[in-house]
């Protein structure tokens, strides 16, 4: 499965642009600009699925730090920072992990 399927190659550079910056990642505005928001709950599930490297179930702190490169290889790597704020905004139950669902409820919300 690749994302090219799910979303426009130009939509992806658009929003890897925005956050090239350190400390400039949000994912609510990413998802935005990539246009991941408007898609079906099985879209976002299939890219929970891209972003879930070892294929847990769940995504940890490690394979949020190179979320942005499954968008787009080239990208950079998260800082500390934006990794914690990334799991806080999305981890609903304080587990220490993101699940499918949850991943699904910040995209979407």
């Amino acid at each position: 499965m690749s994302l090219s399927s799910i979303l426009s190659a130009e939509a992806i550079d658009s929003a890897i642009k925005d956050c090239q910056a350190p400390d400039s990642f949000c994912p609510k505005k990413f998802f935005q600009l990539c246009g991941l928001n408007k898609k079906s709950p099985q879209d976002v599930k299939k890219v929970f699925g891209i972003i879930d490297n070892d294929a847990s179930g769940f995504v940890e702190e490690e394979e949020l730090k190179f979320v942005l490169q499954r968008f787009s290889p080239g990208a950079r790597i998260l800082t500390d920072k934006e990794t914690k704020a990334f799991l806080c905004a999305a981890d609903g139950d304080s587990d220490g992990r993101i699940g499918a669902n949850e991943f699904q409820a910040l995209v979407l919300s």
